[in-house]
């Protein structure tokens, strides 16, 4: 009960000082971090994390499928946009250049590391995810072009990984006892099942959402925490039929955007405060984590692979995939730039600590936690003097056009 009542004073506390924190370019997610270190610190810490626990592992997931719904209700809704932002090409181009370069990464600066496990430390750390930099969505200085791709980005390659992530940690603990075919088939048989529910109780629920509201049986108000329900409910089906709870809230979540829409931005806003307050949590674990793996300090090799996932191995294939698409050079750069990483990796980092074996465990939780902590700074802290460069530079394109029309109106 001490965690939960910690956390709530935290989240109290943020609600009444978010303003003049954020003046200061303090995030959610660098503030919890901060509160879950200094809680889980000292010989006596005051909240204790158990990584192992069934429960513990449950709950993580939870979370994650709840923003998997959101994120894949919330990527349709940039309509407004003439032609396409980049997105596909992100996903299709970028992601797989990102996992892999990660991948050969980590065998340069940790040489005596498996192949498969550095592929699943890939994949905890290179899906982004938009909470450091949340701010950047809603503001008006930055390009839409731009925060349409990284949304749609953020909101889908966190689903198309699920599955490989699955089989890459399945690989590492089976240890040889089980066929590459085994474990492919379980894959393809969970991601299947995942699918099929996920598209039937996505679809159901919007067909019954649509006819309440047409018959008058309810109203959006109310329908609000029927949406809040979905995730819920698809992510438990899954799990109890076998199937990737994460691939059928993603795909649920696709299935019910049109009626979510139908009804109203507002008719997503209890999921996504619901979600805001559980990945609040998420966060708060990921400082007492940092606490655990850093207590004796952090190597070079750590902190560099951290660095350079989020440098270099993030933009140049983005900057590659994005060539020849409508984005400018400035916009190519800011897509390849806020890759910021946060819920996922934390997620992802739990499960596989939870299956893999200890050392293993601590290799893939103390890389994720250099690379998550490493974002939160950097992506957090650049959000506003890259929005202010797109600002000076829409004005000066706007007095460049007035002055070349002035001579010829004169």
């Amino acid at each position: 009960m001490a965690a939960f009542l910690i956390v709530a004073c935290l989240l109290f506390a943020w609600s009444v000082t978010a303003e003049r924190l954020a003046r200061w370019s303090v995030t959610a997610p660098l503030a919890f971090a901060l509160a879950g270190a200094f809680l889980n610190s000292g010989e006596a810490p005051w909240v204790q994390e158990n990584l192992s626990q069934h429960g513990f592992q449950r709950g993580v997931e939870v979370v994650l499928a709840l923003l998997l719904f959101l994120d894949a209700c919330e990527s349709t809704e940039y309509h407004r946009l003439k032609t396409t932002a980049g997105e596909w090409r992100l996903l299709g181009i970028a992601l797989p250049l990102t996992i892999g370069t990660a991948t050969l990464m980590g065998a340069a600066l940790f040489p005596d590391t498996g192949w498969w496990l550095l592929l699943v430390t890939a994949l905890v750390v290179m899906p982004i995810d938009l909470a450091p930099i949340s701010t950047l969505l809603a503001d008006e200085r930055v390009p839409l072009r731009v925060r349409a791709a990284l949304n749609v980005e953020g909101g889908l390659n966190d689903g198309l990984i699920s599955p490989l992530f699955v089989f890459a940690v399945a690989h590492v603990t089976a240890a040889g006892n089980s066929g590459v075919g085994a474990l492919v088939w379980r894959v393809v048989r969970e991601s299947v099942t995942a699918v099929l529910v996920g598209a039937l109780l996505g679809a159901g629920a919007a067909w019954l959402v649509r006819r309440a509201l047409a018959a008058q049986w309810a109203t959006p108000e109310s329908l609000r925490l029927a949406t809040l329900a979905v995730p819920f409910l698809v992510y438990t089906a899954a799990v109890l039929a076998h199937g990737n709870g994460f691939v059928a809230a993603f795909v649920s979540g696709v299935c019910y955007a049109p009626a979510a829409r139908a009804l109203g931005h507002a008719n997503l806003s209890l999921v996504h405060h619901v979600g805001q307050v559980l990945a609040f949590a998420v966060w708060f674990v990921l400082g007492g984590l940092t606490i655990d793996q850093f207590a004796d300090g952090i190597g070079l090799a750590e902190l560099g692979y951290a660095l350079l996932a989020l440098t270099v191995v993030r933009f140049l294939p983005v900057m590659l995939s994005l060539t020849a698409t409508v984005l400018t050079v400035p916009e190519r750069a800011a897509v390849g730039w806020f890759g910021s990483r946060g819920v996922t990796s934390i997620v992802f980092a739990t499960l596989a600590a939870g299956q893999l074996p200890p050392e293993e465990a601590d290799f893939v939780v103390t890389l994720m936690c250099a690379t998550v902590l490493l974002s939160v700074l950097l992506h957090g802290l650049s959000v506003r003097p890259i929005a202010l460069a797109f600002a000076r530079g829409a004005a000066g394109s706007r007095a460049v056009s007035r002055g070349t029309k002035g001579p010829s109106g004169a």
